[in-house]
């Protein structure tokens, strides 16, 4: 894989990722709800209005947009394994951004994903 079509790759992978995490911020500040047909009206309000939520929505827009450029550049079987990164970016921001745990169960299973993408990348 080319420089750029790594680039495009990685590029379309973090802003997957990111999105993820400005939806789990966005979440956090709603906080916990139930679905249900007496709250789809005000929870579905408060979700389309917030801020960290919209801009995750946004980001998986941009994310698509990338990931077809990127694909139009390299085999779909090399593309998607490389969206693992993303696994690997999230338990990292998720500790430091959230506090989520990440014990050693977890940095075994991030470990063998890092080994599985150097592997897939150098194919």
């Amino acid at each position: 894989m080319k420089l750029l079509e790594f680039a495009l790759v990685l590029f379309g992978v973090l802003l997957n990722a990111f999105a993820q995490l400005l939806l789990k911020a966005g979440v956090r500040q709603v906080g916990h709800f139930d679905f249900s047909f007496a709250n789809a009206w005000p929870i579905g309000t408060e979700l389309a209005t917030n801020l960290p939520i919209l801009g995750g929505l946004a980001c998986y827009v941009v994310s698509v947009v990338v990931w077809i450029l990127a694909l139009s550049r390299v085999e779909v079987s090399i593309a998607y394994p490389m969206l693992s990164i993303g696994y690997v970016v999230n338990a990292g921001l998720a500790w430091f951004l959230f506090g989520e745990a990440v014990g050693p169960q977890r940095l075994a299973g991030i470990a063998v994903i890092i080994v599985g993408v150097i592997i897939v990348a150098r194919s």
